[in-house]
């Protein structure tokens, strides 16, 4: 279970996500987890840091995240990193890249503390998430950073009127850390094999509206059930794939809709998002499968429902592509 997502990021309602961190504005406080063992929660808006301000080419990198060590190592660039904190993400990696990414000294299999991140004497500090500067306790603010001689420089949101319909967050950020390095065409071709990999993931036709529904835990008769809103970087995903996410309508990371209103929609998908749960996956997948709520949706009729890991569907990850290609096939065999 990743240690770094029950810190506290904002996700479906009883859990919690990194690229979920609210808005770029960072008005949004993210809910608790109810996972055992959940520790420092999140405060509410760090100002999310998309000027690295750096006086050159970064010799010495820490990031707040193995997710955001694997972008720097596919930029070229891991022999910069001189640390990085939640390293359990490199299990989502195979190859050569495993190799690089298993090389990188590990300063904090946890929130990425202050002490240890400023101890190693990084030029620039990154991570997928705005939270993972000042938004956790023991974190290091961006002014923290800057007074040691760290610039900081995280994957944002951007400001938007309407529901996420793509992963351009990912893509923003390659850009940003690409040119924090000086090699635009690199981030340029990063971006491009991304964007080809989603492109090819969904090249199946769909005619018809297929809804998909997100659980990161089984739903709560008493609670209703807790989703992906139509801000959330899962929202983007299901777009990709030709989805459409039931919860849309609502503009916010995390929702919560009626039984009644679940049934209505009746979902032909459902996305057992893992990493939240005490349950392992199959366990989880078994458990929402069996909930009464849901007994009377397509989706469960049908079998018709998928696990995606959390890393790759609700923050940007040079995997995200992965998530995309998981949910498009199962709109795509709803559809049939």
């Amino acid at each position: 279970m990743n240690r770094l997502w029950h810190r506290g990021l904002p996700l479906l309602v009883s859990a919690l996500v990194l690229s979920g961190c609210a808005t770029a504005t960072g008005t949004e406080a993210a809910p608790q987890s109810t996972s055992a063992g959940a520790t420092p929660q999140p405060q509410a808006g760090p100002a999310c840091p998309a000027d690295p301000l750096l006086d050159g080419v970064p010799q010495r990198v820490v990031t707040m995240d193995a997710g955001a060590a694997a972008f720097i190592a596919a930029l070229g660039f891991s022999d910069r990193i001189v640390g990085t904190a939640a390293p359990d993400f490199v299990t989502d990696f195979e190859g050569d890249l495993r190799t690089q990414l298993d090389a990188v000294p590990v300063l904090d299999t946890g929130t990425g503390s202050a002490e240890a991140v400023i101890a190693a004497e990084p030029d620039l500090v990154t991570g997928i998430s705005q939270y993972e500067f000042g938004g956790f306790d023991g974190t290091a603010t961006v002014d923290q950073l800057r007074a040691a001689g760290s610039a900081a420089l995280s994957a944002c949101r951007t400001e938007q009127s309407g529901p996420v319909e793509d992963i351009d967050e990912t893509y923003r950020y390659i850009t940003a850390l690409a040119d924090a390095f000086d090699v635009p065409e690199r981030g340029a071709a990063l971006v491009a094999r991304i964007r080809e990999e989603v492109s090819t993931n969904t090249a199946q036709s769909v005619s018809e509206d297929v809804p998909v529904l997100t659980l990161s835990s089984v739903p709560d008769g008493g609670g209703g059930v807790s989703t992906a809103g139509g801000s959330s970087f899962a929202n983007g995903i299901i777009t990709l794939a030709h989805g459409t996410n039931i919860a849309s309508d609502q503009l916010q990371d995390f929702a919560s809709l009626s039984a009644e209103a679940v049934a209505a929609a009746d979902p032909k998908v459902i996305v057992v998002i893992s990493g939240f749960s005490a349950e392992d996956d199959v366990d989880l997948k078994a458990s929402i499968v069996a909930s009464p709520l849901l007994s009377s949706t397509t989706a469960v009729h049908s079998g018709n429902v998928v696990i995606v890991p959390q890393r790759l569907m609700l923050s940007p990850s040079l995997l995200n592509a992965q998530a995309v290609k998981v949910v498009a096939d199962a709109v795509a065999r709803a559809a049939d």
